[in-house]
């Protein structure tokens, strides 16, 4: 059996940054089995599989399908990279004729549209909670060591745990954070926690003016460090909205290859994530 595949950088108009996704559009289901081994031999941190929904549909003209995200390790429930790579691949690729498509997924009904050289997302909004820097001592002294944090929230609808660097360290500090997975993974057990953000605020009188910038680390996922992160958006997304009194920011996260994202956060409790995306790669697996 051949498995068609599609490397997509999300979130960057440049090929070999932002973050890649491997797509792959199925016209039937595959075991369980079979899905984790693909996402392990294709050893990025997302490998999305699209499936019909309704059986008589193609990839170019249905506007309903399921999709599913795997890691190296294990399933998922919710991804933005690769939702956002998985509606290019059916946008460009497949020239799909629908302005919007829906994807049934983990996390419920998820939307693209797609509006000139971007893709908009109709994502769920994941507000965090203040948590107690004691309960959480470990990590903070893994991820960022003695740097001054300014607030501690946690996300338990996603598992994210996200620490916020004092305003006194600008984005330089966040970039050169040396973050071992290893000590992570191990300064965090309970299960509570399954991905770390480290965020600081932005440079907005910079050009493009950034309203925060962020870098993601889930080694729980088998993820050292995610380069750019629709999901940990959500969170961000509702932290940085209350906090700068802002309904649309514009971030960046700053791993060593980069992407920007444009939030706009919505009265209903959804977020809409909008990105570019590249294809650089189009094959197939053979199984």
């Amino acid at each position: 059996m051949e498995v068609p595949v599609f490397t997509v950088d999300a979130f960057t108009n440049l090929p070999f940054k932002g973050n890649p996704a491997a797509v792959c559009p199925l016209m039937q289901e595959l075991s369980d089995e079979l899905y984790h081994k693909i996402a392990a031999e294709m050893n990025l941190s997302e490998t999305v599989f699209i499936t019909r929904i309704n059986l008589s549909d193609n990839f170019s003209t249905g506007s309903r399908f399921r999709l599913r995200w795997f890691t190296p390790t294990n399933e998922v429930d919710l991804c933005g990279h690769a939702t956002l790579a998985s509606a290019a691949v059916l946008f460009q690729e497949k020239q799909n004729v629908n302005p919007t498509i829906v994807f049934e997924t983990r996390s419920g009904d998820l939307c693209v549209t797609k509006k000139n050289e971007s893709f908009v997302m109709d994502f769920p909004l994941n507000p965090p909670t203040q948590a107690d820097p004691k309960e959480f001592k470990a990590v903070i002294k893994a991820a960022v060591g003695d740097h001054p944090v300014q607030d501690v929230c946690l996300s338990t609808s996603t598992k994210k745990l996200m620490l916020r660097l004092a305003d006194s360290c600008d984005r330089s500090v966040l970039t050169n954070l040396k973050v071992e997975p290893a000590a992570l993974l191990h300064s965090e057990q309970s299960r509570r926690v399954r991905g770390l953000i480290i965020t600081t605020i932005g440079s907005p009188v910079c050009q493009p003016g950034y309203d925060f910038y962020s870098r993601y680390f889930s080694p729980w996922n088998g993820i050292p460090e995610d380069p750019v992160t629709g999901s940990a958006h959500t969170v961000l997304g509702s932290y940085w909205s209350k906090k700068l009194g802002k309904k649309k920011l514009l971030a960046y996260q700053c791993s060593s290859r980069g992407g920007e994202l444009e939030l706009c956060v919505r009265d209903d409790g959804r977020i809409n994530i909008s990105g570019q995306t590249v294809t650089v790669l189009k094959g197939t697996i053979t199984v």
